[in-house]
């Protein structure tokens, strides 16, 4: 389900922004792109790896459908979403330039993809869903969260265990609200490198010197180390937005696969996808893997459950949701997963 498009928090950024390559960009460019993701995302891919490429072309192939195709709370099947400049490197690189530029000649921090209402929503909950993986308390993580009852020391401890990935990372704004709750090994990524200027540029500003920023595309990740954490904040909807974006996604949760550690949580917001869509994305993902393996256990659903990477935990239920069409939705929704 698509989302819609919210205005940014501060209006007068856009009275005194610079001119860039950004606002060179056709009106007519800009209402596609708004038609196609109507809430701005920090992330997209322009880059290939010959291997993946080859990878994702087999599995495109052999008729796996993508997550586009599947919306199991709606009677027919949404139609692919159209490719636009979201999806591309180019636009992103002009975007954060236009936005560092600000930052330096105003101190704008710049506009909070998605809001900062959902920004800080995600960050809230996730401390309490890790607190309660923590603790141990597994049966309840698809109801409604909560760590009210623990001590300021005892919710710091839970925090300090989890090292956390935002992949995407942008201006870096959510890693500085997962400091705010307590998380302290925190680490974001983005291709484009004006986005990690502008992100080091406003966790400096603000106090946050301890988080890691640095230029990775996670297509072709170069990082060697696995996170309890990762965080993908618009990274899937912009990745499907390239003109290649079915055979991307299927690198993208090739790569993600390798970065969550086992027992880890990969948690993604999107205003793309529905719940239940991202759910039957990683189905899908779960279902290239199984087919995989060897085929004497093809056929046994025991083993289809132990070997799938991903596992469904739980979903924000508190946005705000609205009727359309004889069904329930919301413009944004986060949903967890387990790493097995």
């Amino acid at each position: 389900m698509a989302g819609i498009r919210w205005p940014p928090e501060d209006t007068e950024i856009h009275q005194t922004r610079v001119a860039s390559t950004a606002d060179l960009i056709s009106d007519d460019d800009r209402s596609v792109a708004a038609d196609s993701w109507s809430i701005k995302s920090d992330y997209g891919s322009t880059l290939d790896d010959d291997q993946r490429h080859v990878d994702a072309s087999d599995a495109l192939s052999s008729g796996v459908r993508a997550a586009s195709d599947y919306s199991s709370d709606k009677e027919a099947p949404d139609v692919d979403v159209e490719p636009s400049m979201l999806g591309l490197q180019s636009y992103w690189d002009a975007t954060y330039a236009d936005e560092l530029a600000n930052f330096h000649e105003h101190g704008h921090t710049g506009e909070v993809w998605f809001g900062a209402d959902v920004m800080e929503t995600v960050a809230t909950w996730t401390k309490q869903l890790c607190s309660n993986i923590s603790r141990g308390r597994m049966d309840n993580l698809d109801g409604d969260v909560g760590c009210e009852s623990e001590s300021v020391e005892q919710i710091a401890s839970d925090m300090s265990m989890w090292s956390v990935l935002d992949i995407g990372t942008g201006n870096g704004l959510l890693l500085q609200g997962l400091a705010k709750q307590g998380f302290t090994d925190l680490t974001g990524v983005d291709y484009s490198e004006g986005a990690i200027n502008l992100a080091r540029n406003l966790a400096e500003r603000d106090g946050f010197n301890s988080i890691n920023f640095l230029v990775d595309d996670v297509l072709e990740t170069k990082l060697e180390r696995q996170f309890r954490l990762v965080m993908d904040k618009g990274t899937l909807d912009a990745i499907g937005l390239h003109p290649d974006g079915p055979m991307k996604r299927i690198m993208y949760w090739e790569s993600v696969s390798k970065l969550v550690a086992p027992g880890g949580v990969l948690i993604i917001t999107s205003c793309n996808h529905t719940k239940d869509e991202l759910v039957q994305e990683v189905d899908n993902y779960n279902q290239r893997r199984f087919s995989a393996l060897d085929a004497e256990i093809s056929n046994d659903q025991e083993a289809f459950k132990d070997s799938s990477p991903f596992h469904y935990v739980s979903h924000v239920r508190s946005y705000p949701t609205f009727m359309f069409g004889g069904s329930e939705g919301s413009r944004v929704a986060t949903v967890a997963f387990l790493r097995s």
